[in-house]
C-alpha cells in the first residue's frame, strides 16, 4: 500500500511580505500618475470588539504601504437602509478606490443588501454577486479575500492542482463558496472539487484520502 504524501507547511508571512513590497510599489505609481495617494474605505457597523481591532489593523497596513485608510462608523443600531446609503456614497465617490464592509454586521441589517450597494470596480473583498460571478467564470475582477490568498499560496508554492482531489470544508458565502469556484475556474490545471459540510462523519479519512485535504480547513486553519 503507498504511504500518503508528506504535507507541506506553506509559510504564508514569506508570501504576504512579498505582496505588501509590490503594493508598496504599486500605489507609489499610483501617486505619481493620479496626484493622489489610493483610497480604501472601510464601513463599520457597530462596535463588536473583534472587527474593531481587525479594522484597526487593515488601516496600519493601508499606511504602510501607502494607501490613504477611510473610515465609516455606523452605530450598532443603524438599519439596512443607513448601512446601504453609506456604501453607495462611497461607490459614487471618485476619491474612493476600493470598499470593505467588515464582516459581521449587527443582526437587524441586511449584509447581502449592504454588499450589493458595493459598485463592482470598488469591490476589492469580492463580496458581490457580480465578483462572485466572475469568479465562478474565470473572468477579470476581484476575487475574495481569503480564497484569494489560498489560491496565491498555491501559485507561490507551484503547487500542482491538475489531477488532485480538492475538499472544501463548509459553504459560506465568503470562503467555502469562493474557493470552490475559483478552484473550478482554475482550468487548465483545476483539481476535482469536493464540498462536505463540517458534519460530514468522512473528515476522519481525509488524511488518506484526499490529495488536497481540506483545502480551507486543513491546510489553512480556517473553515468556512
Amino acid at each position: 500500500m503507498q504511504a500518503p504524501a508528506q504535507a507541506q507547511l506553506m509559510d504564508g508571512t514569506a508570501s504576504s511580505q512579498k505582496l505588501l513590497a509590490e503594493t508598496t510599489e504599486q500605489a507609489r505609481s499610483f501617486l505619481s500618475d493620479v496626484g493622489r495617494r489610493p483610497c480604501l474605505a472601510a464601513v463599520l457597523v457597530g462596535e463588536d470588539p473583534a472587527s474593531v481591532t481587525y479594522v484597526k489593523m487593515k488601516h496600519a497596513k493601508c499606511e504602510r504601504v501607502g494607501i490613504e485608510p477611510r473610515l465609516i462608523s455606523l452605530p450598532a443600531t443603524a438599519k439596512t437602509a443607513a448601512a446601504v446609503e453609506a456604501v453607495r456614497r462611497l461607490s459614487d465617490d471618485p476619491a474612493v478606490d476600493g470598499i470593505l464592509v467588515q464582516h459581521p454586521v449587527p443582526p437587524q441589517v441586511d449584509e447581502r443588501a449592504v454588499f450589493e450597494a458595493i459598485v463592482p470596480s470598488k469591490d476589492v473583498d469580492g463580496v458581490t454577486m457580480r465578483s462572485f460571478a466572475a469568479m465562478a467564470f474565470g473572468l477579470p475582477g476581484f476575487v475574495s479575500c481569503t480564497p484569494g490568498g489560498i489560491m496565491r499560496l498555491f501559485d507561490a508554492y507551484a503547487v500542482e492542482l491538475a489531477g488532485k482531489h480538492a475538499v472544501v470544508i463548509g459553504r459560506s458565502p465568503i470562503l467555502g463558496k469562493p474557493i470552490r469556484m475559483l478552484l473550478l475556474a482554475a482550468t487548465p490545471r483545476s483539481p476535482t472539487v469536493t464540498r462536505t459540510p463540517m458534519t460530514c462523519r468522512a473528515l476522519s479519512e481525509a488524511p488518506t484520502s484526499w490529495s488536497l485535504p481540506s483545502v480551507a480547513r486543513a491546510s489553512f486553519g480556517a473553515t468556512g
